[in-house]
């Protein structure tokens, strides 16, 4: 049951909706490479739209009530919306997940060495990544360095037009005869993927100095951001790929983009909750750090911040204690809204064609992922999947369903499975992406307004 293609039904003005939408999602990620800029555009975003920050409701000792909008941060990496419904919180609410990471290299915590003149940025690659994918490529370095005087200085570096680049080096193929008898996963072994970031020597330098392409280094970022080599060891500094994302075909009907994994989730999540008016249920969206390495860590879905916050809010609002949030929890419904690998004609062999989702036909619902025999997935009830089905047909929204490609092929996982030991409802639910885990990624602009024209239906339902 091949589901229709998108674009053969849209109006002219849903048409303009959908472009005006899909330039501000690449806007979004392309201004917002890490998941601290992310979880920042979202805060603004939210503030303008009325959201009030939890912690200073709950300092001031305030009360909610329906209809109220408030938001809570994480260590500024992940971030919860809450707009209360007019139903009792005991009653459950209506989740939309997503994560605002993505595959990268991370800047190590003693990362600066010279090499015959060539000064380089030691890095470990945070998720699934095909190493061999990020050498020869222009990158960009964004993130945070904490210093301690308690500041905390921002780096973006790479990006706009006249920043310099970055990048990876790799063997010419002149001498690459034993490299090109390696595996793919050997043929770039994670401690070359060092960043080149210099070559020049300070200008007073003499042929005995040592390390003088070093020292001009880091005087020019200094000078450039008062940060010292030391600092370095409390930084978290992201190296991905430099450039803005782009519409792609002659027909502009794609985006290429980085980090789409999981932000063409992410953005429309975010979206649908901001303009979502008057629910009955309590509309929830939470946004995530650490998915792609198994949402560990205080800032990741295994911790308690979602049912803590969720706990604050339900005590803000008058309506009980452990026992309510206990009930809530168990008669929430989410989308665990996260990308789902799309069918690619190429790399047909590990597809199952009528299990699979296709660019262009809509949101795509997964009822499990995991690996081999379901290993590590949550699987939707069926009565579940009947009511996804029923809100998105009654919203007339662009839906299909997969799998991740043929049984024995791999696998993958999202974080359903962390919401659903609550008792929660839960299926994955998101956009079909192209070379996904790459440096650029590519989507459909169907998939990702239908996306959000989905998740705004399930808030209201």
């Amino acid at each position: 049951m091949k589901r229709p293609n998108a674009w053969r039904a849209y109006t002219p003005e849903q048409l303009d909706q959908l472009n005006r939408l899909c330039d501000d999602y690449k806007a979004f990620i392309s201004d917002n490479k890490t998941e601290r800029e992310c979880v920042a555009a979202a805060i603004n975003k939210a503030t303008e739209a009325g959201y009030r920050d939890l912690e200073e409701v709950v300092n001031a000792g305030e009360s909610l009530r329906p209809g109220d909008k408030v938001y809570a941060s994480v260590r500024g990496k992940s971030l919860m919306l809450v707009q209360l419904g007019t139903e009792p919180l005991e009653r459950g609410c209506n989740i939309l997940g997503a994560h605002v990471d993505s595959p990268r290299l991370d800047v190590k915590q003693n990362p600066v060495e010279e090499k015959h003149e060539l000064v380089t940025l030691d890095t470990h690659y945070y998720g699934g990544i095909k190493k061999y994918q990020w050498v020869t490529i222009p990158l960009a370095i964004h993130g945070v360095v904490a210093k301690k005087d308690g500041s905390v200085v921002s780096v973006a570096i790479g990006d706009d037009a006249d920043d310099p680049v970055f990048t990876v080096s790799d063997l010419l193929i002149h001498l690459s005869s034993k490299q090109m008898q390696k595996t793919a996963s050997e043929v770039v072994e994670g401690e070359k993927l060092d960043v080149i970031v210099g070559n020049r020597p300070k200008a007073d330098a003499k042929d005995d100095d040592k390390e003088t392409v070093k020292e001009n280094v880091l005087a020019i970022v200094r000078e450039a951001c008062g940060i010292e080599e030391e600092d370095l060891l409390s930084a978290e500094l992201e190296v991905v790929p430099a450039g803005r994302a782009r519409d792609l075909g002659v027909d502009r009907s794609l985006i290429l983009g980085y980090g789409q994994d999981d932000r063409s989730c992410a953005y429309p999540s975010l979206v649908a909750q901001l303009e979502c008016e008057a629910p009955a249920r309590t509309a929830v969206t939470i946004l995530v750090d650490k998915e792609e390495i198994g949402s560990v860590g205080s800032t990741g879905m295994q911790s308690h911040f979602f049912e803590n916050t969720l706990a604050e809010v339900i005590a803000a609002a008058g309506q009980g204690g452990e026992l309510e949030l206990r009930r809530c929890l168990a008669r929430s419904r989410m989308l665990s809204s996260d990308v789902s690998a799309a069918y690619d004609p190429n790399y047909a062999e590990v597809f199952e064609e009528k299990n699979s989702c296709f660019l262009g036909h809509g949101i795509t619902f997964n009822k499990y992922t995991g690996a081999r025999g379901k290993s590590g997935s949550n699987d939707a009830d069926a009565e579940y999947v009947a009511l996804i089905r029923r809100i998105m047909d009654e919203a007339g929204v662009a839906w299909q369903t997969a799998e991740l490609g043929k049984v024995d092929a791999g696998g993958g996982g999202t974080i359903a499975y962390i919401l659903a030991r609550y008792g929660v409802s839960v299926i994955d639910c998101g956009v079909p992406v192209l070379s996904m885990h790459s440096p650029w990624e590519t989507t459909s602009k169907a998939d990702v307004f239908e996306a959000y024209r989905g998740y705004k239906a399930f808030l209201a339902a």
